[in-house]
């Protein structure tokens, strides 16, 4: 058992991640083990992703696009959307740094949200069942 742990201390932070839209393990840390209120979480997290990428799109502002990137960079990392999160900091990163953001970038980005709120419909529509 210790042996395993010095292995997993050892690998890079992306190898450690679920590859999974979003790490559940992570999630249920997060609620404490409440399965209902995962699902509430993953609900309202989808919405936050839905009307901060819309806006994000619509930005033109270093200010907006700022709060934008940052609000779903928080969001993503707050339920473990490790994908989400890195691609919104590395475009958040460009930004501070004077960069201008490349629309593949900001595309990639909307790829792996819709891939993530795919994922949280999967995972609401099976709480129906």
């Amino acid at each position: 058992m210790a042996q395993r742990a010095l292995v997993e201390d050892a690998l890079p932070e992306a190898q450690k991640r679920s590859m999974r839209p979003v790490d559940l393990v992570h999630l249920a840390k997060q609620c404490l083990g409440d399965e209902h209120l995962e699902l509430e979480i993953l609900r309202l997290f989808d919405s936050t992703l839905a009307t901060y990428f819309g806006r994000l799109k619509l930005a033109t502002s270093f200010d907006d696009l700022a709060i934008n990137l940052h609000s779903i960079k928080g969001a993503s990392a707050g339920v473990g959307a490790w994908g989400v999160a890195d691609l919104a900091a590395a475009l958040e990163k460009d930004l501070k740094d004077g960069r201008p953001l490349k629309s593949e970038h900001i595309d990639d980005l909307g790829m792996a949200i819709e891939e993530v709120r795919d994922f949280v419909a999967r995972m609401l529509a099976n709480e129906e069942d």
